[in-house]
């Protein structure tokens, strides 16, 4: 993920560009975006291609394709149990693009302690 956000007024790099661009190309498809939420929210936070498919409406290949994309972005990150993967979010990567995607004014403050 690139350091500095689109957003401050300061040019970003053409590897930072591609790089982000590519996470949020991974972002636009709706299939994927209910992956992330379904896996966010499920008991363990994790979940395995065959707890998504009947969800989602989507075929075993379909999903892992999804998941695979989501993977490679840096969104997703893959645990293998035996035959099966389990997924999870990497909620720094999550909250790298929720900072480059906001303004600097319009981000909450931290308080001194």
């Amino acid at each position: 993920m690139p350091a500095i956000s689109p957003l401050v007024g300061e040019p970003i790099k053409r590897v930072d560009a591609e790089r982000l661009a590519g996470v949020l190309k991974a972002l636009a498809d709706p299939a994927r975006l209910r992956l992330l939420s379904l896996i966010q929210s499920a008991p363990e936070g994790e979940a395995s291609v065959s707890d998504l498919t009947a969800p989602l409406g989507l075929s075993q290949p379909t999903v892992s394709h999804h998941l695979r994309i989501l993977t490679e972005a840096g969104l997703l990150e893959r645990d293998k149990r035996g035959v099966w993967a389990y997924y999870s979010l990497v909620p720094s990567a999550i909250g790298a693009i929720a900072d480059l995607l906001t303004p600097p004014r319009k981000r909450p403050t931290k308080r001194a302690r």
